[in-house]
């Protein structure tokens, strides 16, 4: 497969490449060894064929245990699974049934709101801290020159889009390329939420103000990535800080994975 960003696959969506970013010191990540994506339990024999040629080595999924359970992942023969959750249940709520999803609407329409507390709580929660450094464990440990790591959540924006962002901010990649990153979901992404969307407005008993609290709940915004990016500073003062204070990763440990990432 030649590089290119968004990963054609028949029955997966929102699944890119990392590589090609330059870093601050001009140096590029390299193509083939990471991945981010949306859910895998609908892929193709053919999809999983195509990942096996690219090299997968390793999957992260950072679901629940509820996602996972309900709709558990389809992976090549030639990989492993590792199981990371994020959080002990959804709170992106990307992976709830419309009926509960119209009933919490019901309750707080509010979904912009909701969605900068998740981004609060991906930065701040014990559990997920512990599992974002686990997630770097990995991929520290992904140093074979044709292995390729693949990490994921249902949507591919949230739990994921932050994984991306730490990764990607770890190594150097400036904050402006990070966020444009983060909102490439809105076109990888743009046929499975135009579906969805056309359902959810069609939905009986569903407000104007629900749909749109749906619509926030769905879309990934530059304030729900800044959300998250103040929250690391009030923390710990930097990226640099929370990396080293939060995610306990040394001096070595970036120097390491700047060796298996970058050319």
């Amino acid at each position: 497969m030649s590089p290119t960003r968004i990963l054609n696959l028949e029955h997966g969506y929102n699944f890119r490449e990392l590589g090609g970013y330059r870093t601050q010191d001009g140096r590029q990540l390299k193509w083939q060894k990471v991945i981010r994506a949306a859910q895998l339990n609908k892929l193709s024999d053919r999809d999983l064929t195509q990942l096996s040629e690219y090299g997968l080595q390793t999957i992260i999924d950072f679901r629940s245990p509820e996602e996972q359970t309900v709709a558990p992942d389809r992976i090549p023969t030639t990989s492993d699974y590792e199981f990371l959750p994020v959080f002990a249940v959804d709170e992106t709520k990307n992976s709830i049934a419309p009926q509960a999803l119209l009933n919490e609407l019901r309750r707080d329409p509010d979904g912009h709101k909701q969605m900068l507390q998740v981004y609060q709580n991906l930065v701040r929660d014990n559990h997920a801290q512990q599992t974002y450094r686990q997630f770097f464990a990995y991929l520290l440990a992904n140093s074979t020159a044709q292995h390729s790591l693949l990490f994921h959540c249902t949507a591919g924006k949230d739990r994921t889009g932050i994984g991306a962002a730490l990764l990607l901010g770890a190594l150097g990649v400036p904050f402006t390329q990070i966020q444009a990153d983060y909102l490439l979901t809105q076109q990888a992404s743009a046929t499975e939420i135009a579906a969805n969307m056309k359902q959810v407005a069609a939905y009986p008993g569903i407000t104007p103000e629900q749909v749109v609290g749906v619509r926030d709940l769905m879309a990934a915004y530059p304030e729900y990535l800044a959300t998250a990016w103040a929250t690391i500073n009030e923390l710990a003062g930097s990226l640099a800080g929370y990396l080293h204070d939060y995610l306990q990763l040394s001096t070595h440990d970036l120097a390491d994975l700047k060796q298996i990432y970058l050319d």
